[in-house]
């Protein structure tokens, strides 16, 4: 059997997320679909970086499945793009080491999240982008978000139905980007509790609306609590943009 690491991108508007779900449509479902049609009928699990939930998009999500065959670079692609939805396509694979794991070996991640800032909401646009009509103040989110540099503990930026138990976390860099009337976050880190980038996401809009003031980020993340911090930003505006190992 051979591992094969594979980098997927998805639009997440038609999906119930990426965990397979009972009665439901999501990317793990589909990505099995192909795998077992590839493989004549036999089921091939898939593993993958992690989870997103609905909505979310991805443009460098990694996942790991075993395999028996062995085909060049390009026919994988083509073979798996192929039995795959359009909403869903594979841009690389390659065959790693036996003992590879998407998930357990992942040692950082950068997501993107995606506010459009145009007067009017964008019909061909609206499930990728979070629409803020409101002038928002860039420069005071920049200043807001140097709090997150670093580890802290994150409760305060973590859903409150997670069972995690350590929620400390490093976080290298927070980047605003403009692109016209598009804003970005770029957020990099070692790794993200549930809903934590757009919770932070949140609640930089919030300051950027003038709606908290930079200063109050350092105790937001002090008080470890859910309740200091800002609304859980919409999903259909982050994505998934790298995993590094």
């Amino acid at each position: 059997m051979k591992r094969m690491k594979a980098t997927i991108a998805y639009d997440g508007s038609g999906f119930a997320g990426y965990q397979i779900q009972l009665k439901t449509r999501t990317v793990q479902l589909e990505l099995l679909r192909a795998l077992k049609e590839l493989h004549k009928g036999e089921r091939v699990e898939v593993v993958a970086s992690g989870r997103t939930d609905s909505g979310v998009h991805a443009t460098g999500q990694v996942v790991h499945f075993d395999t028996p065959f062995s085909m060049p670079t390009d026919s994988w692609v083509r073979a798996l793009n192929v039995r795959l939805p359009q909403d869903i396509q594979v841009y690389d694979i390659e065959q790693a080491d036996a003992d590879f794991h998407a998930r357990y070996h992942a040692k950082g991640k950068i997501y993107r999240y995606k506010w459009n800032r145009s007067k009017l909401i964008n019909p061909f646009s609206r499930n990728h982008l979070v629409h803020v009509p409101q002038q928002i103040d860039v420069a005071r989110m920049e200043k807001a978000a140097q709090a997150f540099i670093g580890t802290h503990d994150f409760s305060s930026f973590c859903a409150a139905n997670t069972n995690v138990v350590d929620k400390v976390r490093t976080i290298w860099r927070i980047d605003f980007e403009e692109h016209g009337e598009e804003l970005h976050m770029v957020i990099e880190g070692s790794g993200f509790l549930y809903n934590m980038v757009r919770i932070i996401a949140g609640t930089l809009l919030e300051v950027g609306l003038n709606r908290r003031e930079p200063e109050e980020l350092a105790d937001i993340i002090a008080a470890c609590d859910r309740d200091a911090a800002g609304k859980t930003a919409a999903a259909h505006g982050l994505y998934l943009e790298k995993v590094h190992y």
